[in-house]
């Protein structure tokens, strides 16, 4: 692959990336701080191709050397190899498959089977503050706030309050559905989920990955995640509804 074709390969991934830094689709990977480094990226990596290709097609200066006529050119140029006779290899160009990929295809973001192949977020070994519940009733707070509560707090700091969560159903032990939500401390590569067991009006025929709102109370009860072994808390459900999916799904 020569410079030019590189630099061709750069503007598409740049554009790639800059398409979907100044949509919503970036928040499937990253965590929406770091948008302004994104389309910083994408405009570096732009303006480089850019710049190589200006430098390779620029017209050539004048050559003080005259070339002796009926010279017949190399033949592995012609056959497309280098100056020092290397063959530039065919498969580079798979290189610009992801690019295309990213371009044309906007992968979901991660839902049930992740949650289902890593163990909760939620350990003993980690230190949690408790501020107040926000004002209403019900209270609105996130899956990993509530969850830290029920399970470290045992619920002192939720009282008889009500909470609203979101989330999406994923199986959780002994294949009952379970409310969860992934969080993330930079990018997708490294999100875990939160899981939250779910009694009372536990919402029934619903898909994997259906996003649903949950309004309920603390619960006392909590069961072990097969995966890791660490405790997962309930939430006691008066009422549910199925949701559309938020635009940042992560937490």
């Amino acid at each position: 692959m020569n410079r030019q074709a590189q630099a061709c390969v750069m503007i598409l991934l740049g554009g790639a990336v800059l398409r979907v830094s100044v949509t919503d689709i970036y928040l499937r990977y990253v965590k929406e701080g770091l948008r302004p480094f994104l389309i910083a990226a994408s405009l570096l990596l732009i303006a480089t191709a850019v710049m190589t290709l200006w430098y390779e097609l620029r017209p050539a200066p004048p050559s003080t050397d005259a070339e002796p006529a009926g010279e017949v050119p190399d033949a592995g140029q012609e056959h497309g190899e280098d100056a020092h006779g290397h063959h530039e290899p065919r498969v580079a160009w798979l290189l610009i498959l992801p690019v295309l990929g990213l371009l044309l295809v906007a992968p979901p973001a991660l839902g049930s089977y992740a949650a289902g192949q890593a163990g909760t977020a939620l350990t003993s070994e980690q230190d949690y503050d408790y501020p107040p519940l926000p004002a209403g009733d019900p209270a609105r707070t996130t899956v990993f706030d509530y969850a830290a509560r029920a399970l470290f707090d045992k619920g002192r700091s939720i009282g008889d309050r009500r909470v609203q969560l979101t989330g999406f159903i994923t199986p959780g032990p002994g294949g009952q559905p379970i409310l969860a939500r992934m969080i993330l401390s930079c990018c997708a590569a490294d999100s875990r989920p939160v899981k939250l067991g779910l009694t009372g009006d536990v919402p029934a025929g619903l898909a994997n990955d259906t996003w649903v709102q949950a309004t309920g109370r603390y619960s006392g009860r909590v069961t072990r995640d097969p995966v890791n072994g660490e405790e997962i808390p309930y939430l006691d459900v008066e009422s549910w509804q199925q949701v559309t999916a938020p635009t940042d799904p992560y937490e």
